[in-house]
C-alpha cells in the first residue's frame, strides 16, 4: 500500500477524533503525525467528508477502503447530512440493523424457564440466580487478575503471544460501559473494569476473557507484532470506533469466552472463581448464557426504538427489562450507552460480530488464530456465514 495513502488515512482518522472524544480507540503510529494533527485547527466535518471521498476514489476494494467508507459515513453524520440511524450503522460497519421480532425472545424465554425453575416472573428468577453467584466487589480485582493469568496460558498456546506483552488492571466506577481495553501500543493494554453494577461469577469470566485473552488485548498485540512490526502495515496502528474494524474486533472478543469456557480450559477458569468462594456450576451457567443469547438482539431493537422511532426512554427501559431480562439498573445503563456519541451505533457490533465470527471460525482454533493475526474483512465473515446478514436479527 502506498505510504502516502496510508498517511492520509491515519490523518483522516485522527482529525475525526478531534471532534468526538473516544472515536480513536487506540493510536500507536508515528507520534509526529499525531502531534501535527493536534497542532492544527480542527478540520470542519464537511472538509473531512471531502477528504474521505477523495481517498475512496484512489482505493481499490479491500480492508483499507472498508475503513474509509466507515469514516466517510461518520464524517457525514458530524456534518449533519440527512439519513436514518440504520443508514449510519450500515455505513460504518457494513451491516444494516433490522428489528428482531419478539417471537425470537419468547422462544429464548421458554428455554430459560426450564433452566431457571421456581416461583415468580422469569426476569426475577434470572436476577436471583445471578445474585446467587455474585462476586463481592472487594474480590473482583483479585479474581479477575487470576483469570487473566489462566487465560494468558491458553492464548499463548494458540497464537504464540509476543514477548513483552501484558495488561494493567484498573478498577473504575460510573462509566457508560462495563469494561474497557485501552491498547497503549508496545504490546501493552490498560484494562478498566467498572464495578458500579453488581457482577456475577459468569459475567466476570466472560468480561475478562472478552477484554484480555484471547479477546481485545490479544488481538491488538498480535496484530501489532504480525501486521505492524513484521509486515509494516501502519494502517493497523490506528483503531477507530465507527468502522468495520470494530465489528470484527467485537466479534473476536465476544467469541473469546466461548473458545475457552467450552473447552478443557473451562475447568481451570471455574476453579479460579471457586477459590474466591463462589459456587459456580459452569455447565449450567453456560447453558443459561446460550439460552439467553438471542435476547441480546433486544439491545439493537432498543437502539432502533430510540433513534429511528423516537421512543421515550421509559418505554425503551421497560422493553429491555421485559425482553432482555435486564434489571432496571442494567437497562438504564444500556440506555446511557446507546446515547453516547461513540456508542449509539456501536451496539450492533456485539451481536452481529459474534454471529459472523462464530460462523467464520466454525469451531476451528486455527481460524480463530487468523482473526487475531490477519486483516479479516466484514465481507469475509459474511461470506463464511452464507453471504447474508446474521440470521438471528429477524424472523
Amino acid at each position: 500500500m502506498d505510504g502516502a495513502v496510508v498517511e492520509r488515512y491515519l490523518r483522516l482518522g485522527l482529525q475525526l477524533g478531534r471532534h468526538v472524544d473516544g472515536i480513536v480507540d487506540a493510536y500507536f503510529g508515528p507520534p509526529e503525525l499525531a502531534a501535527a494533527v493536534e497542532a492544527e485547527p480542527a478540520a470542519e466535518p464537511r472538509e473531512l467528508v471531502s477528504s474521505a471521498e477523495a481517498l475512496l476514489d484512489e482505493l481499490e476494494e479491500g480492508w483499507l477502503r472498508d475503513q474509509v467508507v466507515g469514516l466517510r459515513t461518520y464524517a457525514g453524520v458530524l456534518a449533519g447530512e440527512p439519513g436514518s440511524y440504520a443508514d449510519e450503522v450500515e455505513g460504518c460497519y457494513g451491516i444494516r440493523p433490522v428489528f428482531t421480532h419478539e417471537d425470537v425472545f419468547t422462544a429464548a424465554h421458554e428455554q430459560l424457564e426450564a433452566l431457571l425453575p421456581g416461583d415468580g416472573p422469569l426476569g426475577e428468577r434470572h436476577a436471583r440466580w445471578e445474585q446467587s453467584i455474585r462476586v463481592p466487589t472487594e474480590q473482583i480485582e483479585r479474581t479477575i487478575a487470576a483469570v487473566i493469568e489462566e487465560a494468558r496460558v491458553w492464548t499463548r498456546r494458540l497464537v504464540g503471544l509476543p514477548d513483552g506483552e501484558g495488561v494493567d488492571l484498573e478498577i473504575v466506577r460510573d462509566e457508560p460501559w462495563l469494561a474497557f481495553c485501552s491498547y497503549l501500543g508496545d504490546l501493552r493494554s490498560r484494562i478498566e473494569v467498572n464495578v458500579t453494577l453488581p457482577m456475577s461469577a459468569i459475567e466476570l469470566l466472560v468480561l475478562t476473557l472478552h477484554e484480555t485473552y484471547p479477546g481485545h488485548h490479544a488481538e491488538r498485540c498480535c496484530k501489532e507484532r504480525v501486521l505492524v512490526r513484521d509486515r509494516g502495515l501502519l494502517e493497523e496502528t490506528l483503531v477507530l470506533v465507527p468502522t468495520p474494524q470494530s465489528l470484527v474486533s467485537e466479534g473476536i472478543a465476544k467469541l473469546a469466552p466461548e473458545m475457552l469456557l467450552e473447552a478443557d480450559s473451562g475447568a481451570a477458569l471455574a476453579a479460579v472463581v471457586h477459590d474466591a468462594g463462589i459456587d459456580l456450576d459452569l455447565a449450567h451457567a453456560l447453558a443459561v448464557g446460550r439460552a439467553l443469547e438471542p435476547c441480546g438482539w433486544a439491545d439493537v431493537n432498543a437502539a432502533l426504538m430510540l433513534h429511528e422511532d423516537g421512543a421515550r426512554e421509559r418505554e425503551v427501559q421497560a422493553y429491555l427489562e421485559r425482553w432482555g431480562l435486564m434489571t432496571p439498573e442494567l437497562a438504564a445503563h444500556v440506555i446511557r450507552f446507546l446515547q453516547e456519541p461513540t456508542s449509539r451505533s456501536y451496539i450492533l457490533t456485539y451481536k452481529a460480530g459474534l454471529e459472523l465470527s462464530r460462523a467464520y471460525v466454525a469451531g476451528e482454533p486455527e481460524r480463530f488464530r487468523r482473526l487475531l493475526t490477519e486483516q479479516v474483512r466484514v465481507g469475509d465473515l459474511l461470506e463464511a456465514g452464507g453471504g447474508g446478514a446474521p440470521t438471528s436479527s429477524g424472523v
